[in-house]
């Protein structure tokens, strides 16, 4: 009974994350998600009293599969600047594979500053990519601490303090609009294309061009399988 009842909660996450992205937190009826769960809307209630509680459990679902990315790149003994590099392709594939990801964005950008929302995807995004970048300067691969050599730091008249500033709001910046990209129908190989030459360009302004060779800019490629070459996100959770 219990995993049943299990099963039916998850169908209901999927089914709420799927209408939220797609129709958005408004226009998504209760009657419609328990319709595309397969189940009636008393099933729906005894999981969940409201819609509020449902988009809850949706973007607890999306930042649990995020912190188990982030997990798990940092648990691969890449640096923290690539983990950073990698956390955004993983958010690039999952956009398109993973309906959790989407509509939690979508909730929090419609239902901002609602009293009953306890979650916050977009905010946990933002914090996961500020605490990888603040490790990446702590462990030294960011030098705002002097001249990066042909960077651009040099010459710059800022301050350390002042640079780091200006880093984390450029990455912030860079790394919200992948969620927009996606939006605008593009394909996952066409996002990931751009995921990588938004790195190509960013990578020469916090470690100067010539360490930003060092970084593969690219989504992390498996060994194909079948003749369908398959890319491997570490710690993606799906």
């Amino acid at each position: 009974m219990q995993e049943r009842s299990e099963r039916t909660r998850r169908r209901l996450v999927f089914a709420g994350a799927e209408l939220f992205h797609r129709s958005g937190y408004a226009n998504a009826t209760l009657g419609e998600i328990a319709g595309a769960a397969g189940v009636t809307k008393g099933a729906l209630y005894f999981h969940f009293a409201s819609k509020d509680e449902l988009a809850d459990a949706v973007q607890r679902r999306g930042c649990r599969l995020l912190r188990e990315a982030v997990r798990g790149l940092n648990e691969s003994g890449v640096s923290p600047l690539q983990a950073l590099i990698d956390a955004t392709h993983w958010l690039a594939r999952t956009l398109h594979e993973e309906p959790a990801i989407p509509a939690s964005f979508r909730i929090t950008k419609e239902c901002g500053g609602h009293p009953s929302a306890q979650q916050d995807f977009q905010g946990a995004w933002l914090a996961t990519v500020s605490d990888l970048l603040r490790m990446a300067r702590d462990t030294g691969e960011l030098p705002l601490g002097g001249p990066a050599g042909d960077g651009g730091a040099e010459g710059d008249g800022l301050s350390p303090a002042e640079r780091w500033e200006s880093a984390e709001a450029l990455v912030a910046a860079a790394v919200c609009g992948i969620e927009v990209l996606s939006g605008t129908g593009l394909s996952y190989g066409e996002l990931r294309r751009k995921v990588a030459a938004l790195w190509g360009l960013l990578l020469p302004s916090l470690v100067g061009r010539a360490c930003s060779g060092e970084y593969r800019t690219d989504a992390r490629e498996a060994p194909e399988n079948g003749g369908v070459c398959a890319y491997e996100f570490l710690g993606s959770g799906v």
